[in-house]
């Protein structure tokens, strides 16, 4: 069993672990094989190398993470991607998520605030052959309104409340995950959704540790998670 395949192998026992909270006894086949595909080693900086298939976070440098490979896996299990669809995410980071998300969805937006991480990001996207990826470096919780609405949104640090260009750019019968709650007290992982007549309803998953979203709180925000599922 290689390295990768063990990381997989600990996702899937940890999304078992967690089926009470998530709804989720096991990772979709498309989530799986979106993992084995995209090469984790390729997001992550050069001295990290060795690390690259363990299922924690790992620096990328400018004081950020990559986030812990459960996580991103989880958070993209919830909002249930069909092919056609389009997706924004909210915090690039080193692009790994962009890029899982790019081969389960038809088209990724993806916005980074911090300049330096949003060409690194875009660079190895690119040499990773994701194509289906636009990166833009700006404030998240502003959202991106030109490409509105998305089927689904992923924002990958914390905001007090739910940002209300995000849910207002999400399309009817679309799906957000966020994490909601102070930098220093209790976030829960909410899966937010509007229904056909707009309506939103959200639900909590778990509680998690994020950084917090920049804009929003006009907080400075350390790229990621280092959480882990209770």
């Amino acid at each position: 069993m290689t390295v990768r395949e063990d990381l997989i192998a600990e996702i899937e026992a940890e999304t078992a672990a967690t089926a009470g909270l998530t709804g989720r006894k096991a990772l979709s086949p498309r989530v799986h094989a979106a993992l084995e595909k995209v090469r984790r080693e390729a997001f992550v900086p050069d001295e990290e190398q060795g690390l690259a298939y363990i299922n924690a976070p790992l620096p990328i440098g400018h004081g950020q993470t990559i986030s812990q490979p459960f996580i991103v896996a989880i958070m993209t299990e919830l909002l249930d991607l069909a092919e056609n669809q389009t997706v924004l995410e909210i915090g690039t980071g080193s692009g790994y998520q962009a890029a899982i998300l790019a081969a389960l969805a038809r088209r990724v937006y993806t916005i980074e605030v911090i300049a330096p991480l949003a060409e690194s990001a875009r660079a190895a996207l690119a040499r990773e052959g994701c194509r289906n990826v636009e990166v833009r470096c700006s404030d998240g919780a502003k959202g991106w309104p030109e490409q509105a609405p998305f089927d689904a949104i992923i924002v990958t640090a914390a905001a007090v409340e739910i940002p209300p260009a995000l849910t207002a750019q999400l399309r009817r019968g679309g799906r957000m995950i966020i994490p909601v709650g102070p930098q220093y007290g209790i976030q829960h992982l909410t899966l937010v959704t509007k229904d056909a007549q707009g309506a939103i309803a959200t639900r909590d998953i778990m509680d998690v540790a994020f950084v917090p979203l920049t804009g929003s709180t006009g907080e400075k925000r350390r790229r990621f998670s280092t959480n882990t599922a209770p």
